[in-house]
């Protein structure tokens, strides 16, 4: 039984068939595993970063699918870690949690509520078509902190792999830049 991600405050019922208890479970799991946080970016969780794929039972198991942000990313053992210890913690014992690397992620999977939590944590959010854009076009990276577009790339390695270090030429404060992928 595979269970879809839910649009979250969706009110979809159960598949067609399937056992009401299955379908609860599926979707406590999936509440659990959705509301761990990034471990380098705490305001952030795994549902507003988007790589929660999907769950299923499988052979009565809960198995939770995840995607990296990218292939090597040095959180995602970090990230599996946290979400098989909120299975358990929501008892599920013997849930696994597994590593999909197709389709990738891209920032283009960052909901708009996770999008909201980076500017307001000071970090620009990276901007949208990332999938159709070129690798090394230029961009335009708003500050988070007034708004202005004026802003100009210092470094682009930042506080982790997965930023850049900008700064704002309107009011000379330095930002991260979550980097479009």
């Amino acid at each position: 039984m595979v269970a879809a991600l839910p649009t979250p405050g969706s009110s979809d019922g159960p598949a067609q068939g399937a056992p009401a208890c299955c379908d609860a479970d599926l979707e406590r799991a999936r509440l659990a595993a959705a509301a761990v946080v990034d471990p380098e970016v705490p305001v952030l969780t795994l549902d507003d970063l988007g790589i929660l794929r999907g769950l299923e039972r499988r052979e009565g198991r809960i198995v939770v699918k995840l995607t990296p942000t990218y292939t090597g990313c040095p959180a995602t053992l970090a990230i599996e870690l946290a979400v098989q210890a909120a299975l358990l913690e929501a008892g599920f014992a013997d849930a696994k949690v597994e590593r999909v690397l197709s389709p990738p992620w891209s920032t283009d999977d960052i909901t708009e509520e996770g999008r909201r939590k980076l500017r307001d944590f000071g970090i620009a959010p990276p901007v949208r078509g990332a999938r159709a854009r070129s690798l090394f076009a230029e961009e335009t990276v708003a500050c988070p902190k007034c708004g202005s577009t004026s802003t100009s790339r210092i470094s682009e390695f930042g506080s982790t792999a997965c930023k850049a270090l900008w700064r704002c030429e309107a009011c000379a404060e330095p930002f991260d830049y979550f980097k479009c992928l």
